[in-house]
């Protein structure tokens, strides 16, 4: 994994995460407006529209540079076609943060969630200096948590009934990683 300060990108093997750009919105649009992914998202709105995107794009440069936020484009290396998001959030009172991503379903299972999740966990541990990294989902998403699981993340715990999507409680599983451990 390499990390450019100067561009703000990652890159592995396949991928190349970067910011996000306004002229990312309409495909974020066509990724996003689809219920499979809304339903394996905490906040994602339905029927997401391209207002949804250039609002959620708008602030992304600006958290990255204070240090709140990094979220990425999970873009192929070669072609520059965007699958999906993969976002940091950040805690420096703890020195942690949150891993979350998600990915267009037309690119669902050839493994672009757990590389790119690598390459953000590498940045988090080794550009950020995080402690601590944590990932969460929904129980009724079980391929997220191999995602975790594969990037060496071990679950914590379920909290049970603790968020409400669709007019149902809903069970979130936490996985969590230590530098270092």
């Amino acid at each position: 994994m390499q990390y450019n300060d100067i561009q703000q990108t990652l890159t592995t093997e396949r991928l190349c995460l970067r910011l996000f750009n306004e002229s990312d919105a309409a495909t974020v649009t066509e990724l996003c407006n689809n219920y499979n992914i809304y339903k394996s998202t905490l906040t994602l709105p339905y029927p997401y529209t391209l207002d949804c995107a250039l609002s959620w794009i708008q602030h992304h440069r600006q958290n990255f540079e204070k240090e709140k936020h990094y979220e990425f484009a999970i873009c192929d290396k070669a072609t520059g076609t965007l699958y999906g998001a993969i976002a940091l959030s950040c805690d420096h009172r703890y020195d942690h943060g949150e891993i979350a991503y998600w990915i267009g379903e037309a690119y669902w299972g050839d493994g672009y969630a757990t590389e790119a999740s690598q390459a953000m966990l590498h940045f988090a541990f080794h550009v950020k200096k995080f402690h601590r990294v944590y990932g969460r989902h929904f129980a009724s998403n079980p391929a997220s948590g191999k995602v975790l699981q594969k990037i060496g993340m071990t679950q914590e715990g379920v909290f049970i009934d603790h968020v409400k999507k669709e007019g149902q409680y809903k069970n979130l599983i936490y996985y969590g990683i230590v530098k270092g451990k």
